[in-house]
């Protein structure tokens, strides 16, 4: 058996770093409409917009590609409190990432929506339902949040899902071949989370057994999965 090759152990001892560029994005008929959005900034109506979709559906990278040319800062949605409420502006652009109805604070998400009005700034929110949906105690907010154009990403079409299968394998610095794409498309759940997972845990394998990744090797670890 020959020595593992050099880059694949120094991938393991460094990582890896996915690219959240705009050059990077993959478009499909998914998410067309929320790429739309994103580049129709600044021409927001009310200065606010949602991206809504489950998780690995792409809000971050379409978040990330906004903050790039609108300047804007990122901030989980459960560290929004009104004590440090008059810093999230600070840049005049806010991404407010991955909000839930029962883990935000109301009041803070209030003035917030204000604060984006009186100090003419923008935000971007995430999240994993619709704000339409979500139950509310605060009834101002609630309203304010209904005006609030939000866009949903949808699941992948076949062709974009095996873009994104190898855009993620590249991303990782393994070269793979058109058979394990189309045995990974036609085996993995349709999300971006699922393949992505899978990508993950190939690779680590590969690694760890010194073996190529390979549909053989998939075949076991998706084997493993199955009850």
């Amino acid at each position: 058996m020959g020595q593992p090759p050099g880059p694949r152990q120094l991938a393991l001892a460094l990582g890896h770093a996915e690219s959240l560029s705009r050059e990077d994005f993959l478009s499909g008929p998914c998410n067309a409409a929320a790429l739309a959005m994103v580049d129709r900034w600044p021409d927001w109506p009310g200065r606010v917009a949602a991206l809504i979709g489950p998780e690995g559906a792409g809000k971050s990278h379409l978040a990330a590609i906004w903050a790039d040319v609108a300047g804007a800062r990122f901030l989980a949605a459960r560290a929004l409190d009104t004590v440090r409420l008059p810093a999230t502006l600070s840049t005049g652009a806010l991404v407010l990432e991955d909000v839930e109805p029962d883990g935000i604070d109301e009041r803070a998400l209030f003035h917030l929506l204000n604060m984006v009005r009186e100090q003419e700034g923008y935000l971007l929110i995430t999240a994993r339902t619709a704000p339409t949906a979500w139950r509310l105690r605060v009834n101002d907010l609630a309203s304010r949040l209904r005006a609030v154009p939000a866009v949903e990403l949808a699941p992948p079409d076949d062709a974009l899902l095996r873009a994104v299968t190898v855009k993620l394998f590249a991303d990782r610095q393994v070269t793979v071949d058109e058979s394990l794409i189309t045995y990974l498309a036609t085996r993995v759940e349709r999300s971006f989370a699922a393949i992505r997972s899978v990508v993950a845990e190939l690779d680590r394998e590969a690694l760890r057994l010194q073996r190529p990744v390979t549909r053989a090797l998939a075949a076991e670890i998706l084997g493993r999965r199955e009850p």
